[in-house]
């Protein structure tokens, strides 16, 4: 395919959110423009009346604000000052006959169906419970819970409060739950006995007696019996009956909202602070404008309660979206589980991962989804083959909406929009309020050439601060260390010519061969469209002799040996399909590949590791989904230590 791999029809664009917003702003006597370039122009270089305008054209319940960007300087940058709201007020505007939350486990278990009034009622019980525990605002509430509608009841009871919640889910083990949740010393615990994953029943009463003995700011525990198991002495049965008016706390724009965690790869996992205000602005610009959901649109994302994309799903409710909960394997019981699941539901949106897609793609499955408009894929660089086969095998009227953006702001910095066509491997656009660039290495704007992400003007969902960083260092020095005043993300990007935007991998996972940058997701993109391999790895790493070594580490499919063959093979493709400086010095098979609980592959703990690092020294293995895999990589470094 040279051209787009999706181009709107004009039933499309004339009936998409995004466009109604244009028309309205002319309306309106705001600028006329006629297309999203033009409006994405101007969103970024008038910031105060492009998110004035958002915060009128959704009519966001709260009080009159004074300005709408008070202080534009990065960080601390000041919206809406004056305005007091809840997100849950945003929430429960859309209250009406029909289902807000479905919650849906693996087969063999019965799903439920929660209406708006239903689920207003069960957060006015759950938030008067914690009224009664002694919880208001400014304290915290924490989840240790699966993918579930309570989890979604127990955030919006504890923001209703002004308190604060932060989450993980159950596949944590406690260890790593504490050194998240315990670092905000919570005054509530809320969890569940268990879950079901993979076939299996998941009993969690152990993790949870080692969490109540390892935070001992912890006054109660709120206990969902999902599994059905005896209680754990001295905590609270979850009820969410009775019937209890729903009274919310007003707080000011920037009143901490949640606490979303860092992956913890590289040292301490760090709190990231976000505020009710810029969430509810951002998130219904995002949700709206460019998945272009509506009230009767049911969107299921893929996620868990310790990724951003669950906060990300559960703010369908912002816009009346019916949302989806669910705690099982994608994969079980066959590799099409989630598509098979996605459309039993009728679902209309749908978010997954790029190894899902290339997991399909390689298990022959054949997707049928009839009621599907959009697909979103996000938490890696999606390869250009992903495009072509959610192309072939659910129809050309699907767009693929890769985004890019991350835990730090909670929504996307570049991805899809539905007025613009998608093209192979590329994110459309950046989005709506993104002040997004390519910066070279003198820190000029570039483009069609390899940068470094940055954002110029502040986003209102940006973080308040990080936890226990008073004198904010360690956010300053996380973002604004290199170009002051400008956030740098720590992504290397190339936005084109026609206004795309390609991401490449980690910056600070950098391929620098002779002065070269190079992307490690263009080495991904080809090789692991082989039907041999099933996953990969490059790092590249500065050698105490000044040398530099780039080793390309491959997981093949079973039965697959690493025969010389094979490596010309993978190195012809680089060689052809991304250039002759991408092929690696070594390939390499290992048995599997590191991630975090997250799905990003460890791409720096593994240089750190082959340069001589202490495996203790460079990442904490309970952020990692499989630990026992560092060791091979710890290993081999010993070994080139000896030669």
């Amino acid at each position: 395919m040279t051209g787009p791999v999706w181009i709107p029809s004009q039933p499309v664009v004339d009936g998409c959110n995004v466009e109604r917003y244009r028309q309205w702003l002319t309306a309106h006597d705001g600028p006329d423009l006629p297309d999203y370039a033009a409006l994405h122009a101007w969103s970024v270089a008038e910031p105060a009346q492009f998110w004035g305008s958002l915060w009128e054209y959704f009519d966001i319940l709260a009080t009159p604000h004074d300005e709408v960007l008070a202080s534009a300087e990065m960080p601390g940058a000041q919206w809406f000052t004056g305005a007091t709201l809840n997100y849950v007020d945003q929430v429960f505007r859309h209250v009406r006959d029909g289902i807000a939350v479905i919650d849906e486990p693996e087969p063999g278990t019965d799903g439920r169906r929660i209406s708006w009034t239903e689920l207003r009622r069960q957060v006015a019980a759950v938030a008067n419970t914690l009224r009664r525990l002694g919880v208001g605002r400014g304290d915290r509430v924490v989840g240790y819970l699966p993918n579930i509608a309570e989890a979604v009841v127990a955030f919006l009871a504890t923001a209703g409060l002004g308190a604060i919640w932060s989450s993980c889910g159950q596949d944590y083990s406690a260890p790593a739950a504490v050194a998240r949740l315990g670092q905000l010393a919570p005054k509530v615990l809320i969890t569940a006995d268990g879950y079901r994953y993979n076939g299996r029943e998941q009993d969690r009463r152990e993790a949870i007696s080692l969490l109540r003995q390892e935070i001992p700011s912890l006054e109660a525990t709120i206990v969902v019996p999902r599994l059905g198991l005896d209680g754990l002495p001295g905590t609270i049965p979850w009820s969410a009956d009775g019937d209890h008016e729903l009274t919310t706390v007003l707080v000011p724009f920037d009143h901490p909202l949640w606490v979303l965690f860092s992956s913890g790869t590289t040292g301490k996992p760090k709190g990231i602070v976000h505020g009710h205000g810029g969430v509810v602005i951002e998130h219904v610009k995002q949700l709206s404008l460019h998945l272009d959901l509506k009230p009767a649109d049911t969107f299921f994302w893929y996620t868990s309660p310790s990724w951003m994309m669950w906060n990300f799903q559960v703010a369908g409710l912002l816009v009346g979206a019916t949302i989806v909960c669910h705690d099982g394997n994608p994969g079980y019981p066959a590799p099409g589980a989630l598509w098979d699941l996605a459309a039993r539901l009728d679902v209309t949106v749908l978010g997954t991962s790029p190894a899902y897609l290339q997991a399909s793609e390689k298990a022959g499955v054949h997707p049928s989804l009839p009621t599907l408009r959009t697909l979103g894929a996000t938490g890696s660089v999606v390869p250009p083959a992903a495009y072509r086969w959610v192309a072939t095998e659910l129809g050309e009227h699907i767009a693929l909406a890769s985004t890019s953006g991350g835990t730090d702001v909670v929504s996307a910095f570049a991805g899809a929009v539905p007025t613009a066509p998608i093209w192979v491997g590329e994110m459309s656009a950046p989005c709506l309020g993104v002040a997004l660039e390519a910066w070279d290495a003198d820190g000029r704007s570039v483009i069609d050439e390899v940068g470094e992400l940055v954002v110029t003007k502040p986003m209102p969902s940006m973080p308040l601060s990080f936890w226990d960083d008073p004198d904010d260092l360690r956010y300053r020095d996380a973002y604004f260390s290199v170009y002051p005043g400008v956030w740098r993300h720590g992504d290397w990007i190339t936005i084109t010519g026609r206004g795309t935007v390609i991401v490449h991998g980690r910056s600070d996972s950098t391929l620098n061969r002779n002065g070269i940058r190079m992307g490690s997701a263009d080495i991904y993109a080809v090789v692991e469209k082989l039907p041999e391999v099933v996953e990969s790895l490059v790092i590249g790493a500065e050698q105490p002799d000044g040398g530099y070594w780039m080793p390309l580490f491959v997981v093949l499919a079973d039965g697959t040996e690493l025969t010389d063959e094979l490596q010309d093979r993978i190195r012809d493709a680089i060689r052809r399909d991304a250039s002759p400086r991408h092929v690696p010095d070594d390939i390499i098979a290992v048995p599997g590949i590191p991630h975090t609980r997250t799905g990003k592959k460890l791409e720096v703990p593994v240089k750190r590791l082959l340069q001589g690092h202490e495996a203790a020294d460079v990442v904490d293995p309970q952020s990692v989904d499989d630990a026992g895999l560092l060791d091979v990589f710890a290993e081999l470094s010993s070994r080139r230590s000896r030669r």
